[in-house]
């Protein structure tokens, strides 16, 4: 049985199971890539809930493993040579996790850059950019009357779902035939976009069919139906 006691994380959120990964995160489209991921694995892993509106990520129990105070993070009990390892940044995780498995990422030289590359993409773009114009479009900056910072995160928004657009237009996933982390990356926010942020007709999603080919295919999944209501929210399940 591992010895998670070490970790000061593990005193606000007790491990019932300290051979198993420990997930820290909220259903975000961060938080839920990873949760996905370990669905798709079939690694064990058992989930905490970060709650934002009781302000758990600025607890110092989070901070301890995750000093940038973001979800998700995950503290594996079983990480490189057998000592346990607390990671955080979503796409660090993903790479791990890809590693540990050995499933979804190609494990030719080449293909995995061709993996990193993509991975970056959807973690410097696809991430920040489509969260301002969340921003924007739906929260507090929406009252803005100045309307050009809202169209400025429109055009690049656009931008990035042309990029996507011309790489799956003769292919079925990202990389090609086969699904990656980096589709578990990005389709996420492509969802969160036009679902949650309501941005759809703001950025003209029906003009990127490939895209929503795409995603609808990534939703279908059984593992990503799953991961997307991961870790669930008090009293539900």
């Amino acid at each position: 049985m591992a010895d998670l006691s070490a970790f000061p994380i593990t005193r606000k959120w007790p491990a019932r199971h300290p051979d198993r990964i420990q997930l820290y995160s909220l259903p975000t489209p961060n938080g839920v890539k990873v949760s996905i991921m370990l669905e798709e694995t079939g690694l064990p892993y058992e989930p905490h809930r970060v709650a934002f509106d009781t302000q758990d990520q600025l607890s110092s129990e989070f901070l301890s493993l995750n000093p940038n105070n973001k979800i998700p993070a995950i503290l594996d009990p079983d990480g490189p040579g057998g000592a346990p390892l607390g990671l955080f940044e979503s796409g660090a995780i993903l790479v791990y996790l890809a590693d540990k498995s050995g499933k979804f990422i190609p494990q030719d030289p080449a293909g995995r850059y061709q993996a990193l590359q993509w991975l970056m993409f959807q973690m410097g773009g696809i991430g920040p950019m489509f969260g301002q114009l969340g921003f924007f479009n739906k929260f507090a900056g929406k009252d803005y009357e100045d309307k050009r910072p809202r169209d400025r995160y429109v055009a690049e928004s656009k931008r990035l779902l042309k990029v996507l657009e011309g790489r799956l237009v003769d292919r079925p996933w990202i990389l090609g035939d086969a699904y990656s982390i980096v589709d578990i990356a990005t389709f996420p926010w492509v969802r969160n976009l036009i679902g949650f942020y309501e941005a759809g007709d703001l950025v003209g999603i029906a003009d990127y069919p490939s895209v929503l080919r795409a995603l609808d295919a990534f939703v279908a999944r059984p593992a990503v139906k799953r991961g997307m209501e991961i870790p669930q929210a008090p009293g539900q399940g």
